[in-house]
């Protein structure tokens, strides 16, 4: 049975190396939201355009994965996934699918977080943001931790 993976946590967490790793370990696709955004439009966190451009990205990657799952290709999702609702979506399209799901929350405190994003923040790059640390900090209110039941693997 093949498996969507979704990868969850806030910036600096470590999706993205973790989602490496399990790329090799799973023989899966892993799709990054981050490094095709950025590959589009550049560094545009803060332009009003992005949440916009975000959404499409987001669509066009999710076919690319429905129908990798379709011919039996396991695929990592590695969005972030912030929100419960957000997760159980993306599930339940896994499950019409006939793709069983496994969540991966990497677990980082805010410090940690924001001492990550300091050292990401100094140095440019073509595949991860640069994000403000005041754009940041309202985020931590707004992350939704997913709940045990919510790590288990669904078939």
């Amino acid at each position: 049975m093949t498996t969507l993976h979704l990868m969850v946590g806030l910036p600096c967490a470590g999706k993205t190396t973790f989602a490496k790793k399990l790329e090799q370990e799973q023989s899966a696709l892993r799709l990054n939201l981050d490094e095709c955004h950025i590959q589009l439009f550049g560094q545009d966190a803060e332009d009003p355009e992005h949440n916009v451009r975000h959404i499409v990205i987001e669509t066009m990657l999710w076919n690319i994965a429905s129908r990798a799952l379709e011919l039996g290709t396991n695929v990592i999702l590695d969005f972030g996934f912030w929100a419960r609702e957000e997760r159980e979506h993306y599930r339940a399209l896994a499950r019409a699918l006939g793709a069983s799901s496994e969540v991966h929350f990497l677990d980082v405190s805010e410090d940690e977080l924001l001492r990550r994003l300091a050292i990401r923040n100094a140095q440019q790059s073509e595949t991860s943001f640069y994000i403000p640390e005041d754009m940041m900090k309202p985020w931590f209110a707004i992350f939704q931790r997913p709940t045990p039941d919510e790590l288990e693997r669904r078939e």
